[in-house]
């Protein structure tokens, strides 16, 4: 059975952009990039909703061909390319979509219905309202965060309504020389 990971890039008092869905404050590099790269790479599907899902379309299909692509942009772009991508969205249009599903209802049957396929991890990009639905029907097995040595004070929150606790098993973690500390966590259910 697949696990759903949401893999999101977080500040230390929890959240996961600005006010205004600002994420210049995330401290990238490639020691994170390679490191990311490697656990992707064993990934055959993303999960996205639809306004990451129309960002991540405008730039990475055509991000290896760029004169200046860095060797992020090309391996990612190369990813991006042959990974299934499962969509939640009430008003995407579906037609011409290459190697992707948008799920626009039962979303708890459609979800679990996905994991029950062979494959690896389903990683949920960012994608905060979509993670929150998610998150409130108790889908997501796991939570991969990259914490930020920063505190916004104000921003999109990771955890939003949580109603009942969430238990969770730490797996690993790692520090990263630009400040970043890697949680890998999976839900606890016993």
């Amino acid at each position: 059975m697949q696990k759903l990971i949401s893999f999101v890039h977080i500040s230390l008092d929890g959240f996961i952009a600005g006010p205004n869905g600002e994420m210049d404050w995330i401290k990238v590099d490639q020691e994170i990039f390679d490191h990311v790269g490697e656990r992707i790479s064993k990934s055959n599907a993303a999960l996205y909703g639809r306004v990451t899902y129309q960002m991540m379309e405008s730039y990475w299909p055509t991000a290896a061909d760029q004169p200046n692509a860095s060797k992020h942009d090309i391996e990612h772009s190369q990813w991006y390319s042959k990974v299934h991508k499962i969509v939640l969205s009430k008003t995407l249009e579906t037609s011409g979509l290459h190697n992707t599903t948008v799920i626009s209802d039962h979303l708890a049957d459609s979800i679990n219905a996905i994991k029950q396929q062979e494959g690896e991890d389903i990683l949920i990009f960012g994608s905060p309202s979509a993670t929150h639905s998610l998150m409130q029907q108790g889908l997501i097995d796991g939570y991969w965060l990259f914490v930020n040595p920063i505190v916004l004070g104000q921003g999109i929150p990771l955890f939003a309504n949580v109603e009942d606790p969430i238990k969770l098993k730490l797996l690993s973690t790692q520090s990263f020389t630009c400040g970043v500390t890697e949680l890998n966590y999976i839900v606890n259910n016993q």
